[in-house]
């Protein structure tokens, strides 16, 4: 019973681990289902109990290590808030998605107090259901029709530095955009709730 309770303590680095890693499978599963990258740039992986794809084009995998290394810091820091995956028009520069994910930090453990417990199943239930839901979102999101690019933007508290190869960056909002929010899920060390926006169709009829 010991060794059991143990396993369903969750630390500060562990937490941060998971999150970091819900996002990787997260944006990547986005980007396939999204179709902002051919079909051939992705694989199946087994995570969570389901099959997800995970990109195999060298660019964009070095661009999402780099990305979810740094936020892997930032979530053990505390400062993380938020993060937003941009879906922009590569030749307009108009952004058409905005997925973003809030953050939420227990400021508890952050001071130094006691380990929450979770059980990692429950943990794998929440975020199966949100990787369910991003690979539903086809069924109510306008198709992309032309070639798209992506960034990633992160929201953190104050900080003391920030890495050479990051830049500051406006919101990219989309102006009266349609949102849809997702579900969320806890490690009682950090909680992350995910929403879509994205630009309406035109009614207009020529």
């Amino acid at each position: 019973m010991q060794t059991q309770l143990q396993r369903n303590v969750i630390t500060l680095k562990g937490s941060a681990q998971l999150v970091s890693e819900f996002f990787k499978f997260g944006v990547n599963n986005i980007l396939y289902q999204r179709g902002v990258y051919p079909p051939e740039a992705f694989e199946t992986k087994k995570q969570y109990g389901l099959n997800l794809w995970q990109t195999t084009e060298n660019s964009l995998e070095t661009y999402l290590t780099s990305v979810l290394s740094q936020t892997a810091k930032w979530l053990e820091e505390g400062c993380l808030r938020q993060m937003v995956l941009v879906i922009t028009d590569a030749h307009s520069k108009e952004v058409l998605e905005r997925w973003t994910f809030d953050i939420d930090t227990n400021k508890e453990v952050l001071a130094g107090g006691p380990m929450p417990d979770k059980p990692e199943k429950e943990i794998t239930t929440e975020v199966q259901a949100i990787m369910r839901q991003i690979t539903a979102s086809v069924t109510f999101l306008p198709l992309l029709e032309t070639r798209c690019t992506i960034d990633i933007l992160m929201y953190t508290n104050a900080i003391d530095s920030v890495p050479e190869e990051w830049e500051d960056s406006d919101p990219r909002t989309i102006e009266n955009a349609e949102v849809v929010s997702l579900r969320g899920f806890s490690t009682k060390v950090h909680g992350v709730k995910t929403m879509v926006a994205y630009k309406q169709q035109s009614d207009d009829v020529v």
